[in-house]
């Protein structure tokens, strides 16, 4: 489970996760983490983002962290490239697993001429490669790739030795993320390529949720038309 700073735009309505606090993180991570199974065979595991602002230096990350696990968090989640590295090692180093949200990073999607595509041409995605080697030599447990072409998802995945997820990234990598509202078809407005409405045949939100689990497994969802060629 990804409790993602997509919060501040699907239950928050702001227009961007820039709006964020940890305080928001903090409470919404303690929520999902209460409702989640108390068994250990069956508890899955948390994921929880570090919005803006709360990585910047190797101090406040490790407080900010530290605060996310309290809530209920098992791993953290950084947006970013090569800079987010002495961060990754500092975490990782003092028992803090982190997985690294790299290719579209909603945090900084100005810097990036907006919600669009990454790593099109090849200086970018040799970009994107070389951060996901730094990144997990750092320590990175997970890698998150977001709105990438497919050959760049497969490249990156098949490089990696930790798992890599995906979101836009193609069939290849390891697993599959979506926000959940768009998942139930609840995002108004224009969609992003790789969203698929699964309660749209479903009928219940369980039922919608397990469909999305069984296309996954048996690779029918991500489908050609939520690829970025």
């Amino acid at each position: 489970i990804l409790v993602g700073d997509s919060l501040g735009m699907t239950v928050q309505g702001h227009g961007a996760t820039v709006a964020v606090t940890m305080e928001d993180m903090v409470y919404h991570t303690r929520c999902v983490a209460r409702g989640v199974s108390r068994s250990d065979a069956e508890r899955p595991l948390i994921v929880a983002d570090m919005p803006l602002g709360s990585a910047y230096t190797v101090e406040d990350a490790a407080r900010n962290a530290a605060r996310l696990v309290r809530a209920g968090a098992n791993v953290v989640k950084l947006e970013g490239g090569l800079w987010l590295a002495p961060v990754v090692r500092f975490l990782t180093e003092r028992g803090l697993p982190v997985c690294c949200h790299m290719g579209l990073t909603p945090q900084t999607a100005d810097m990036l001429g907006g919600f669009r595509l990454q790593g099109r041409g090849e200086e970018d995605a040799a970009r994107i490669r070389e951060e996901a080697r730094v990144l997990e030599e750092a320590g990175a447990r997970l890698l998150l790739l977001e709105c990438v072409p497919n050959a760049l998802g497969k490249d990156v995945s098949e490089c990696s030795s930790v798992p890599v997820i995906g979101i836009g990234a193609g069939p290849s990598t390891d697993a599959q993320v979506l926000v959940l509202h768009d998942m139930l078809g609840l995002t108004p407005g224009r969609k992003a390529r790789f969203v698929k409405d699964f309660l749209a045949d479903a009928g219940t939100v369980q039922a919608a949720l397990a469909a999305f689990g069984k296309a996954v497994a048996e690779g029918t969802y991500p489908a050609a038309e939520h690829c970025y060629g």
